[in-house]
């Protein structure tokens, strides 16, 4: 018997490092290599501190951002989730401690609501995704407003600690990322669930063909990626002492950024959510690199956008077959 078969099965069981991931690890390597040389002051100890957590919330959110791109979707409701989870967790308690565990349920009991919302709108009524979570958006700001008149109150003493709280010298935000990042790697790549969630996305009318629950898939989709940007919104609403009611409109851009340098296709089927997780630190430094020279606010936007723009063009084009020879073509001659 050979035992070919069998050497291709442990091959393909072996985790394999993606191209998105490769790319993303060189850029960010790269990028710290310039800030050493170019602006020291942002790879000093309190920098990196102090950008960290920031990261570790963005990469939470990428990975949300990611199961939606994957089944072929773009989640503009990103600012909103992440504002109003701040707003409950420091309105709800108003920095009584016995009162955080009540609010922070009432964030992931808001945040299932909003994502079986977007999941019906999406699959069931077949409205574009991007228009649907920007509708929900707008409900989700309606909400905050509603709940705290667009003005949050400081963290309580308890949420800062969970949030900020050092183990070997790096705060407890850091290893929340990393956790959430390896959980959601391993039901995405080591679970039967997460090939069929990619097989879904690469096709939904073959996966549909199989018996695959496709509807069931994509629900999953919107209401996890509420789940983590709730997550993320609760350890940014610990992170910042008093956070503004607006703390989500800073990673709507960056959440698709990451994912796309991550190597994930917009077109969905396979993704890449530790490649997305490392992007979001590359996104990071990269702000803080461009912050370090004094740049102003609207230029650092601008460096994220290109950003966007070189992933889209790294993985989307095919440089390949693209020709850019300027010169004339020699004419066929035409049979007579």
């Amino acid at each position: 018997m050979s035992t070919a078969p069998v050497r291709e099965l442990k091959r393909s069981a072996r985790l394999q490092i993606s191209r998105g991931m490769k790319t993303v690890l060189g850029a960010t390597i790269l990028l710290y290599i310039a800030s050493v040389f170019i602006a020291p002051t942002s790879v000093s100890k309190v920098a990196q501190m102090g950008m960290l957590p920031f990261a570790a919330c963005l990469a939470i959110i990428g990975l949300g951002q990611t199961l939606v791109i994957q089944q072929g979707g773009i989640d503009l409701s990103v600012a909103g989730a992440v504002s109003l989870t701040v707003v409950i967790v420091t309105w709800g308690p108003d920095r009584h401690d016995d009162r955080l565990l009540p609010a922070v349920a009432a964030a992931f009991g808001a945040a299932i609501i909003t994502g079986l919302i977007n999941g019906f709108l999406i699959t069931k009524t077949k409205l574009n995704s991007i228009v649907a979570t920007l509708g929900v958006n707008a409900l989700l700001y309606g909400v905050m407003m509603a709940l705290s008149g667009g003005s949050p109150r400081r963290t309580t003493d308890r949420l800062s600690h969970i949030t900020n709280d050092k183990i070997l010298g790096l705060p407890h935000s850091i290893y929340f990322g990393v956790f959430f990042t390896i959980v959601v790697t391993i039901l995405l790549k080591r679970t039967v669930i997460g090939r069929r969630f990619e097989a879904v996305g690469a096709n939904p009318r073959a996966a549909y063909a199989t018996g695959l629950k496709v509807v069931r898939y994509q629900f999953g989709a919107y209401v996890s990626a509420q789940i983590l940007y709730c997550a993320a919104g609760v350890i940014l609403g610990g992170v910042i002492s008093q956070p503004t009611a607006y703390q989500g409109d800073d990673y709507v851009l960056p959440s698709v950024a990451i994912v796309v340098l991550g190597g994930t296709s917009l077109l969905g089927g396979r993704g890449f959510p530790a490649a997305s997780a490392l992007a979001a630190l590359f996104i990071k430094q990269l702000d803080m690199f461009v912050l370090s020279l004094g740049v102003p606010y609207g230029v650092r936007t601008i460096v994220i956008s290109v950003s966007l723009m070189l992933g889209i063009a790294l993985y989307a084009v095919n440089w390949k077959s693209t020709n850019f020879s300027f010169k004339k073509r020699d004419r066929q001659l035409q049979p007579i």
